[in-house]
């Protein structure tokens, strides 16, 4: 294991995304945020089948900084139940694991 994951959140909101986005780089809690602007969430909600547009970024952290991250989403989200999902990655370039711890603050 190297230690950082990948942590997927999606939003209704593209804007409030990037927002959201800079706020964890500021606080270092994501080395960086890849958003993708454009998706389809299809899901169940109150007994029936939303099928919404999304937008979706992958934030690139430490695993230790996951609850943080977690507990902003909770915070800050306009979602009642926001998706944030940490995925641990398993093997990477080691000096871009480097760069991810670098700029993420120490546990």
């Amino acid at each position: 294991m190297t230690g950082i994951c990948e942590v997927i959140i999606t939003a209704s909101d593209p804007e409030w995304l990037a927002a959201f986005t800079r706020r964890m780089i500021e606080d270092r809690l994501a080395a960086c945020g890849q958003q993708i602007t454009a998706i389809r969430s299809l899901y169940r909600w109150d007994g029936a089948i939303q099928d919404d547009p999304e937008a979706r970024v992958a934030l690139h952290t430490r695993l230790d900084l996951v609850p943080q991250i977690v507990e902003r989403a909770d915070a800050e989200h306009p979602y009642d139940v926001p998706c944030v999902l940490a995925v641990p990655v398993i093997a990477a370039n080691p000096a871009y694991i480097a760069w991810v711890n670098s700029e993420t603050q120490a546990p």
